[in-house]
């Protein structure tokens, strides 16, 4: 999926859309997406001046983006529906590496359960493999006015 058809499934926009593009989706609930960590983005220049890392609240933030996505997929419905996808929760977050300009960071997440309006995914950022971060997401369904 390249970023126009993202675009289809997410309504965020520049400068908070954060997946390029989805490398695989699955009917067994499971997607891969990039993000290609550019030195051009804003908020490097305050997280760190000399030493840059993308903050763990925007791998999250990705995360949770990725799982929309899977959302979206997995109910066969989209923004311009009337639907949109929340994050409501996190659990078990854990950072166990960096992310820095020029990484392309891998989003992994699955679909656990769902209940009700609620989906609950099991995610990972990866940099060439390597787990830099994880977390739980409980991620809500929400009916909105288009």
């Amino acid at each position: 999926m390249d970023a126009k058809e993202i675009r289809e499934f997410l309504p965020h926009r520049y400068p908070f859309l954060l997946i390029d593009r989805v490398l695989s989706a699955d009917d067994s609930g499971e997607i891969v997406c990039l993000k290609n960590v550019s030195v051009n983005e804003a908020y490097f220049t305050g997280h760190f001046p000399n030493d840059p890392v993308m903050p763990g609240v925007l791998i999250i933030e990705a995360m949770a983006q990725a799982s929309g996505i899977l959302g979206f997929m997995t109910e066969n419905k989209r923004p311009d529906d009337g639907y949109n996808y929340l994050l409501c929760g996190s659990d078990k977050a854990r950072f166990k590496g960096r992310v820095v300009p020029g990484d392309q960071l891998h989003l992994h997440s699955r679909l656990v359960t769902t209940r009700r309006n609620i989906l609950k995914f099991a995610c990972e950022g990866r940099v060439e493999g390597k787990v830099v971060a994880s977390a739980d997401l409980l991620v809500a369904e929400q009916k909105i006015e288009v």
